[in-house]
Parts: C-alpha cells; structure tokens; sequence
C-alpha cells in the first residue's frame, strides 16, 4: 500500500544557481521583465552567455531560483557588497520577483531564508532591499523579515565615453 503524498508540500523547489545555469538565469530575467512590465531593462539587451557564465562564476554575484518542473516560478538577484570599515560585507537584494499565480505561497520568503546561511557565509553581517511606496505586498513581506529603515534613493547616471 503506498503512502498518501503530502498534499501541503510545495510543488517547487529553490536553489542557488551557479556554474551551468546560464539559461536558468537568462529564463529569470525573462521573469523578470514580465513581473516588473520592463522589457526594455530585461529583454532589449539580454547578456551572452559567456557573461552569464562569468556572473555565475563570481561568488559575490548570488541568484536563487524558485523552479517548478525547470520552468522558474521566482528569482531572487543580489550582490555582496565588501566593506572597509570592518572585514564583512553587506548582501543587497537587486531583485526579487514571483509569477503572480504563484504569489503568496511563501516563494518569496523561502528565497530569502536560502540566501541567508549564503549571505553568512560570504561574510555579510545584513541584507538589505529596497521596495518602493505603494508596493504594498513587497513591503508587508519585509516588515516579516526585518526592520525599516527610511533612506533615499539617488540615480546618479553615468556619461558615455567622449568619441
């Protein structure tokens, strides 16, 4: 007699992507520019592969897939920021995004609680994100995860090379 499945288990799985993933990590920003409605960041210019590989390669470079049958369901981006005012570092989330039909089911958060130990052991002692006014669910997900704090956010852009 066979046992019944856990029908409360996800039908997903997260994991850190590394060296190999680069069509993984080209399908995120893939669900990147669909979740955020911004192709022209995510999708105008996509990155080849051997820069995706080199990204992959670099341990201060962090992407978490959430995968649901290979297809990913949520993408978490971020980056180790090495400080000099102390030996460690600080992991600031870049992005974070869910398909809406998988949205509050806890993807957002499990890729959270999977970069944590990533970030410790990079050395980080905080991570960081931002989310913006009115982006309430994102905003209800981090007061779960940490304290607010109230900053201001600058684009400083940077002028192409003369010639």
């Amino acid at each position: 007699m066979s046992a019944n499945p856990d029908l409360s288990a996800p039908f997903w799985h997260v994991r850190r992507l590394g060296q190999g993933d680069a069509r993984r990590l080209a399908d995120l920003n893939s669900l990147f520019a669909f979740v955020f409605k911004d192709t022209e960041s995510y999708a105008c210019a996509p990155p080849s592969q051997a820069y995706l590989d080199r990204l992959l390669a670099d341990e201060t470079f962090i992407a978490i897939a959430a995968l649901e049958q290979d297809v990913p369901i949520g993408g978490l981006v971020a980056y180790c920021l090495r400080k000099f005012e102390q030996a460690r570092g600080e992991v600031y989330i870049y992005d974070l995004a869910v398909a809406p039909h998988r949205r509050r089911r806890g993807v957002a958060t499990e890729m959270i609680r999977r970069l944590q130990p990533i970030a410790r052991d990079l050395g980080a002692w905080v991570i960081f994100v931002q989310a913006d006014p009115g982006d309430d669910p994102a905003i209800a997900l981090y007061e779960t995860l940490g304290e607010q704090e109230t900053v201001l956010h600058f684009d400083i852009q940077v002028r192409p090379k003369p010639g």
